[in-house]
């Protein structure tokens, strides 16, 4: 395939919801009603992103990636990565990693303190793609997924202005501060009722 350019942006409405829906159906193990689409959609459109060839005919999208926002025990504001999904005939472009980005830098300038996901533990693609971006694996969790597959939660922690690399603070912003500041777009929502590859993973 020769070399073509990718556009990325954000979820824009309903017009987007079908392309989304066949691309995460067609590529993740885990199956979701329309309504798991857009509990996440309508709540954080901006969080979500969508890549497309540049020079393309094609309507479809080639990748895209599912997020959240919200408090954490009342204490972090806490983004969530829900679905990611790239198109096969595209991987290996870099498109997964991009449209991680992305939603990272979104969840940054509403003032994310952490960020995770759960992905299959045998996901080798992406556990690497998620760690060479500064994701930690923190946590095993038996049995996750409906076909009986064992996950790793896997974590990023965001620093903010006054945080330091060394896990120190400074003096002028204590970190109790920082966690009780709350995004407009971190908002408190009752826990989803579902259960909770480089390129396609949750």
């Amino acid at each position: 395939m020769a070399h073509i350019s990718i556009t990325y942006r954000q979820y824009l409405g309903e017009a987007d919801l079908p392309h989304i829906m066949a691309l995460v159906q067609s590529e993740l193990s885990e199956p979701y009603v329309i309504y798991t689409f857009r509990y996440f959609l309508h709540q954080w459109p901006h969080l979500s992103f969508l890549a497309y060839p540049s020079d393309s005919d094609n309507s479809a999208p080639i990748g895209v990636i599912v997020c959240k926002q919200s408090m954490h025990n009342d204490l972090a504001n806490r983004g969530y990565i829900a679905m990611l999904s790239v198109d096969k005939k595209w991987r290996k472009r870099g498109i997964a990693s991009a449209l991680v980005r992305n939603s990272i830098q979104a969840m940054k300038e509403d003032g994310v303190d952490e960020i995770v996901l759960e992905t299959e533990y045998d996901n080798f693609a992406a556990l690497s793609l998620y760690e060479s971006l500064g994701f930690i694996r923190e946590k095993r969790l038996h049995r996750f997924y409906l076909n009986g597959k064992d996950a790793f939660r896997l974590v990023l922690a965001v620093l903010q202005p006054g945080d330091s690399d060394d896990g120190s603070e400074t003096p002028t912003q204590p970190r109790s501060k920082r966690h009780r500041r709350v995004s407009h777009r971190a908002i408190c929502v009752s826990p989803y009722s579902d259960d909770e590859d480089e390129e396609s993973s949750r």
